[in-house]
């Protein structure tokens, strides 16, 4: 890791940029399958389900049967653990709907709003060597609870050609069984376009590689929403008294085997803390097994230790970064959480890892990465649901407020926005 001490505002915006990984041919490989999969259908994404995944599939629905079966082949343990995780997740995001409060803003003039569910949505859930069936989870449950009963979801076939039981497990638990073993690029060309199996969505949610990432973009430019900008995983860690290295490098280390392109950061007061920190980092390191060992590795290679010594720098310089993670080991937590302004999740304390939100502390672990956390917020109920308006003006409430808006209107030079009002008024 690169050691940083401190570093004078004017290199901030040097410092805080993300790695990038980027190929040279992403954009014309999403175009050329987002047009194959238009014109073929199924077939293109069998094709590239072959190419990309080297699995020849003879079908991509995910049968009734395979789905109920799923909980016969998972332990027991597992299970329970998952069961629990829902319930929490079920909790805190139940919490986040609104009551309807209706408004009389003059008398007679009377507005609410209602949220409605979007009708048609879609779930990316990554597969491959590391199945996330925590992330079906994380999206289903705000998803029925919002109430979108028409769910469409992809994710890559495991290497016997199946979708792994555990992921299969989670949606059957959410009754979710619209689902199809495809994955990559294919798979979100599909939920965007329709295919003769997979139904076109109206928003596509769900975290990927950076193919994914760049197809998401391509369906957002062809009209069809996206959860938020996602890119590689990244965690920040405060490190303040009383701060225990092991715990830190641990943190660290949680989120640098998720890719080579994660970025971990330690910021820390004193040089003998972030000495500390990456003494551990090595020791824990070499007990990782391999391949993750050195995908880890590699991440901490673009990762970084900064020393800065004051706490209002150190405070600055978070919201400047904004951290897709940030974890709060400091005793002044109350400062630094009074005056964050940016980051997607937030953990307190020493015994706070950033793994509980990942799984069972209840808050969603979908969230915005490479300082999006400035605009975005992380995944919640508002995200599956539209906002819809309503208003209902009596006659002495439209006599109340249309003069403003007969004056207002002809400032504007809209003539027949003022007679709207005017022909009504003249009723009298």
């Amino acid at each position: 890791m690169k050691m940083i001490l401190n570093p004078p505002r004017d290199r901030w915006q040097q410092i805080i940029q993300r790695p990038q990984f980027r190929q040279d041919n992403l954009e014309e490989t999403v175009t050329e399958v987002f047009n194959a999969v238009k014109e073929k259908g199924n077939q293109a994404l069998i094709d590239y389900t072959l190419l990309f995944d080297n699995k020849k599939m003879n079908s991509l629905a995910v049968s009734r049967s395979e789905i109920e079966n799923s909980a016969n082949r998972i332990p027991e343990k597992l299970k329970k653990a998952i069961n629990l995780a829902k319930a929490n997740i079920q909790h805190f995001h139940k919490a986040q709907k609104a009551d309807k409060k209706r408004i009389e803003t003059t008398s007679g003039v009377v507005c609410w709003q209602e949220s409605r569910p979007i009708e048609k949505i879609g779930f990316y859930i990554p597969g491959g060597n590391a199945p996330l069936f925590s992330t079906v989870l994380m999206l289903g449950i705000p998803a029925i609870i919002a109430g979108c009963s028409n769910i469409v979801m992809c994710t890559p076939p495991g290497k016997n050609g199946k979708i792994p039981p555990e992921i299969l497990y989670a949606a059957s638990l959410l009754n979710i069984n619209n689902i199809f073993a495809v994955g990559g690029i294919q798979a979100i060309a599909a939920m965007t376009y329709g295919t003769e199996s997979i139904p076109g969505v109206y928003k596509i949610f769900g975290p990927g590689n950076q193919y994914v990432t760049a197809a998401k973009q391509m369906a957002l430019r062809l009209g069809v929403a996206i959860d938020l900008p996602a890119g590689p995983s990244e965690l920040m860690v405060l490190a303040g008294k009383p701060a225990y290295p092991a715990f830190i490098a641990a943190d660290l280390l949680s989120q640098a085997e998720h890719g080579p392109d994660s970025q971990i950061v330690c910021i820390a007061g004193h040089k003998s803390l972030l000495i500390a920190v990456e003494q551990e980092l090595k020791t824990q390191l070499t007990a990782l097994p391999e391949p993750i060992r050195a995908v880890a590795a590699k991440a901490l290679s673009n990762s970084m230790l900064i020393r800065l010594g004051l706490k209002q720098d150190r405070m600055d310089f978070i919201n400047a970064y904004a951290p897709e993670h940030l974890i709060i080991t400091d005793k002044n937590a109350s400062f630094y959480i009074k005056n964050l302004l940016n980051a997607g999740s937030v953990f307190i304390g020493n015994y706070t890892p950033e793994s509980a939100g990942d799984y069972a502390s209840g808050t969603n672990h979908t969230l915005p990465t490479n300082g999006y956390a400035r605009s975005y917020s992380g995944l919640n109920l508002d995200a599956f649901i539209k906002k819809i308006t309503f208003q209902k003006i009596s006659k002495q409430g439209l006599a109340n407020i249309g003069p403003a808006v007969e004056i207002m209107a002809r400032a504007e030079g809209l003539p027949a926005h003022s007679n709207a009002v005017r022909i009504r008024l003249n009723g009298f």
